[in-house]
């Protein structure tokens, strides 16, 4: 099978042409490919035939990774694991495991139509009279994925004694160690945050980082056609999952775009209240959660700020680094009201 002569980072054409021609059923060459994300996440490509088959092929980014970071084999496994449950995700069409193919593991699945609304502009895209649906379905979503029965079947096997909220107060502490914060805001919160842990209470499959910006949102009737990047998707607490979703809808201030009941989305207390009702679970400790997710997200920025300041990410302007020096003191910030609150 051949393909149109581009260049792509990432992608042998060739040989991941001839890699479709073997395992994608009825994959018409030539081929066209189009980077849709890239970054420091997993590469994600459009892959297209001429007879109008239309995949998503994920693999990992370029250069010198960690080991255990950007496993692509992995998230399309939870893809296949819950593919004839209630949540919707795109179904994978094959895996391929040989570095041979194009310098990495990679996997596609079908290509999903629809609005990833990860700020104002494709926001507006979704009907004003769909964005109340879109609210309470991007929350029922999130409810199907927490009732995946994690305890048979291919996913028990991710299941892990102990505390998940524990397992990433240390993951986080280490990353930030690595980086050179031993002291400050970061890790006195943390101390808080040790302390004022509550129980595990409701254990299963964690998405990681669901948000808006990780959906398809179908424009016209505002359904959640497709949940996507489980690359941080694990088996642990899953009110971890509702305090993330809380801190992406109710901090734009401070995270970036955010739904906005003023635009006709839900306000973030009515789709919690929405979560709780539709499960059952008990919500009174997620100002914890919010909180930790905002903990978390200030680490991360961490880790973004050093290679901004370090040079990694090339020659950037003056403004953007003293921004993101900025935005973990920030989140940090925002996270001790939270928990205070």
């Amino acid at each position: 099978m051949t393909s149109e002569k581009i260049a792509l980072p990432g992608i042998d054409a060739d040989a991941v042409s001839t890699w479709f021609g073997r395992h994608v059923t009825g994959a018409e060459g030539p081929l066209h490919f189009e980077l849709i994300a890239g970054g420091r996440s997993n590469l994600t490509y459009r892959v297209r035939d001429r007879a109008g088959g239309d995949w998503v092929l994920r693999r990992p980014p370029t250069g010198e990774l960690l080991a255990s970071a950007h496993d692509v084999v992995r998230e399309s496994r939870v893809l296949e694991a819950i593919g004839s449950s209630p949540v919707p995700v795109p179904r994978v069409v094959g895996c391929c495991t040989d570095p041979a193919v194009t310098g990495a593991d990679f996997y596609v699945m079908d290509y999903v139509a629809g609005v990833v609304v990860d700020g104002a502009a494709t926001a507006a895209e979704i009907d004003w009279d769909a964005r109340q649906v879109a609210s309470t379905d991007i929350v029922d979503t999130l409810a199907a994925i927490h009732a995946v029965d994690t305890t048979t079947g291919p996913l028990a096997e991710y299941q892990r004694p102990g505390s998940y909220l524990e397992r990433q107060l240390k993951r986080w502490s280490r990353q930030l160690a690595a980086g050179g914060i031993t002291s400050g805001p970061l890790l006195e919160l943390r101390d808080i945050l040790t302390r004022e842990m509550p129980v595990q209470r409701w254990t299963g499959l964690v998405h990681g980082d669901y948000r808006p910006g990780n959906l398809i949102i179908g424009p016209s009737d505002g359904r959640v056609r497709a949940v996507l990047d489980w690359e941080l998707w694990t088996v642990g607490d899953v009110l971890a999952d509702v305090g993330w979703l809380a801190a992406m809808w109710a901090s734009a201030d401070v995270v970036g775009w955010s739904p906005d009941p003023a635009d006709g989305f839900l306000d973030v207390d009515t789709a919690c209240a929405r979560y709780a009702d539709t499960t059952g679970r008990d919500l009174s400790a997620l100002r914890y959660y919010h909180a930790f997710a905002l903990w978390k997200l200030a680490a991360i920025a961490e880790g973004v700020y050093a290679r901004f300041r370090d040079g990694a990410m090339g020659e950037q302007p003056p403004d953007l680094v003293t921004l993101l020096a900025q935005r973990p003191g920030l989140l940090a910030e925002r996270a001790r009201r939270t928990l205070a609150d």
